[in-house]
């Protein structure tokens, strides 16, 4: 909810189209808004921010607790993920130097050997070669041409001799390249290490605070009403985003509406809960699906839209929604990392998240929802295509 300010700053100073050419142009008079009537805007999320923050906070410490740890957990593992690309990055650059080191070492083994062919076949004939033609009195044309070869083999020994040199210093340089990849490579190593522990040490950090938080819940019996209460305020963040997002909405020549049932599913998962199946006794019901999924697997988008929702949410942990216009709103919960921020716009198919078990979550998994208004639908009625198929 902190970038939901500064995406509706962007948003309604922005003219620019999407990236992705998704849409018209925004409105040119959204650019001329008053400040005033942008400071209002401003006013109505921050007010919204805070008495959420207020009302979590007030309710169950724990849980704020637990955003905390898990935040921590993503930053962690979106550090990691960044020192991952940058190791690959490197090892594949190492791998390049390493060959052209083989090729320049082979080249110079090469050159060597005629140099020294050159040179072995030189002092065969002696140093006297040139005396003895002149005093064979051999044919001034003949002379005048073999001193001319003489002249050009010259050369050529020297032309090499100059090669091998090169090939040396570029051996040389080559060899320093590749201790500097090597030293930067055990470098990334120490890094990726020293993140991994501080990962280990949020976790454990969170696995206390979820041993803590289900023995409150055990001992008083409250599940059913701190899920209750988590419902309620997604449900109050999406109306509050869709009232305040219908003063600009995204219109497109190709609507989602028209992708019903052709929507690809944005991880592969096994279902573990469906839209509409009761939760705790039967007394609340599942808006939307959970697909367990291998933990740091990709999150995709199921279609064009903008992200409006990029952080963290009680229930939800690690959430991103999506508008796709037409009050069409997609959501992805329980991540471990989220890699869109609110603003940007996104395709059929852009990495958005990766799957975790924040929130408090027992294992690994998805939690999608969609969403038209402020009622939720059911996704398997849209999204039926599974990814890659």
């Amino acid at each position: 909810m902190r970038r939901l300010a500064l995406y509706l700053l962007v948003l309604l100073v922005s003219v620019a189209p999407s990236p992705l050419a998704y849409g018209a142009e925004a409105d040119g008079d959204l650019a001329k808004i008053k400040e005033l009537e942008l400071e209002q805007v401003r006013e109505r999320i921050s007010d919204l921010k805070k008495s959420m923050d207020a009302r979590a906070a007030d309710r169950d410490r724990l849980t704020a607790e637990l955003q905390d740890a898990e935040i921590e957990i993503s930053e962690k593992r979106i550090r990691l993920r960044d020192i991952e690309r940058e190791r690959r990055y490197t090892a594949k650059r190492k791998a390049q130097l390493d060959a052209e080191m083989v090729a320049s070492a082979a080249a110079l083994d090469e050159e060597s050997t005629e140099l020294a062919a050159q040179v072995r076949a030189a002092y065969m004939s002696g140093s006297h070669e040139k005396m003895k033609m002149l005093l064979n009195q051999d044919d001034p044309a003949t002379l005048g041409r073999l001193v001319s070869y003489y002249a050009y083999l010259n050369q050529y020994r020297a032309g090499n001799i100059e090669t091998v040199s090169a090939r040396i210093r570029e051996l040389a340089q080559l060899q320093s390249r590749v201790a500097a990849e090597a030293a930067r490579l055990a470098d990334i190593g120490s890094r990726r290490y020293t993140e991994l522990t501080k990962v280990n040490t949020a976790q454990e950090r969170r696995q206390q605070l979820l041993a803590r938080l289900n023995n409150r819940i055990a001992d008083e019996g409250t599940e059913i009403d701190r899920l209750a209460a988590q419902e309620k305020d997604l449900a109050r963040l999406i109306s509050e985003l869709t009232s305040i997002l219908s003063d600009y909405p995204i219109s497109s020549e190709d609507p989602f509406s028209e992708h019903r049932g052709r929507l690809t599913w944005p991880v592969a998962g096994t279902l573990l809960h469906d839209f509409g199946q009761p939760r705790v006794g039967g007394k609340l019901k599942w808006n939307g699906v959970v697909l367990a999924a291998p933990r740091g697997h990709e999150v995709r988008s199921v279609y064009h839209g903008r992200v409006v929702f990029a952080d963290w949410l009680a229930g939800m942990g690690l959430l991103v929604i999506v508008d796709h216009g037409e009050g069409y709103m997609t959501l992805y919960g329980y991540n471990e990392t989220i890699l869109k921020n609110t603003g940007d716009w996104v395709a059929p198919g852009d990495v958005i998240a990766t799957v975790g078990d924040s929130g408090g979550q027992a294992q690994a998994g998805l939690y999608f929802e969609m969403r038209h208004g402020t009622a939720p639908v059911n996704p398997r009625r849209w999204v039926t295509r599974r990814p890659g198929g």
